[in-house]
Parts: structure tokens; sequence; C-alpha cells
């Protein structure tokens, strides 16, 4: 998605990333298409749930629900993830996209499943 990781926030468990989408991202309106938008929320509350974990657990979406608020332009936006709520079986995401004054863009929520980052070592080993 072309992202560039800016922060964690460890006390609000929230995420912050920076994209700037290419020309190829955009619509026939001339903005970024809604289903990329789609995509850069759900990378953003991935990575939240990811660093909230020390890089152990990624989301697997069960739902992904999103509210357009305005165009998202071809220019450089800032993306905030947070994990609201984490147990052992779900976890409750949300996430924000935002313009380069902080005009809030879009807004998605997700209740996913936290599942194991594949290919990492199973809990225990190499210790």
């Amino acid at each position: 998605m072309g992202s560039e990781f800016v922060s964690f926030d460890e006390e609000t468990a929230t995420a912050t990333v920076r994209y700037t989408p290419p020309p190829s991202f955009a619509s026939p309106r001339g903005a970024v298409q809604g289903g990329l938008i789609g995509g850069f929320l759900d990378e953003v509350m991935g990575t939240a749930l990811l660093a909230a974990t020390d890089g152990k657990l990624l989301p697997l979406n069960l739902d992904l629900n999103m509210s357009f608020v305005g165009m998202v332009p071809l220019e450089t936006i800032t993306a905030t993830g947070r994990v609201v709520r984490l147990g052992r079986r779900i976890a409750f995401l949300e996430g924000e996209l935002r313009d380069k004054d902080g005009k809030l863009l879009a807004r998605a929520t997700s209740t996913a499943m936290p599942t194991e980052v594949p290919g990492a070592p199973e809990s225990g080993e190499g210790s």
C-alpha cells in the first residue's frame, strides 16, 4: 500500500502511518478509489494490533465497516489505527484517515480474530 510507519503510542495502542497514493490509485473522479481507502484503513488497524502485541498477532477480519466522510486526495494522508479492546479470541479495532490539514476523510471499525503472524516461531521457541 506504500505506507510509511510514523509512530506507535503504547498507552493508547494507536499506530500512525502515512500514505502518498500514486496516480494509479485514482478513481474517475480523481480521488483515491474506495476499495483502496479500505486497504489503507485495514492496514493501519493491523499495524496497531501487530505493534500492541510486540509483533506476535495480526487481525483476521470478521467484519470491516467504513464510513467515507470526504474524498481522499492524491496527496499525503495520515492514518491512525487503534486497538479498542483485545481479548483472547476477538479484537476490536478502529481507524481514521485524515488529510494534511487534519480533516477527517474516512473512518473504519473492525471485529477481528487475533492470529499468530504466519511463519513466526511458536511461543517458547528459541528461548
